[in-house]
């Protein structure tokens, strides 16, 4: 399956997959789980997990667009908007 073949559902959870290492306070994850308040992310593990994002998706997620993503639902519509381009 592509990348232009998945789901906001697919994304969503292959995101959380990619979550859950940097998850240390072991928060559960839900689509309004927020980076910064539920789960504690300074700005070192965003730019991580940014990376990590990026590469399992092979897509380039704009800096100017990083501080509207505050929760996991946020960024999973954003990685389907770059993906569907």
């Amino acid at each position: 399956m592509s990348n232009k073949d998945l789901t906001n559902k697919d994304i969503y959870e292959r995101i959380c997959k990619i979550v859950a290492p940097f998850n240390q306070k072991d928060v559960s994850l839900f689509p309004a789980t927020s980076f910064a308040n539920d789960l504690d992310f300074d700005s070192l593990t965003v730019m991580d997990l940014v990376a990590a994002i990026e590469d399992e998706f092979d897509i380039v997620l704009p800096l100017n667009m990083l501080p509207d993503l505050e929760t996991i639902q946020q960024l999973s519509d954003a990685v389907e908007k770059i993906i569907k381009r």
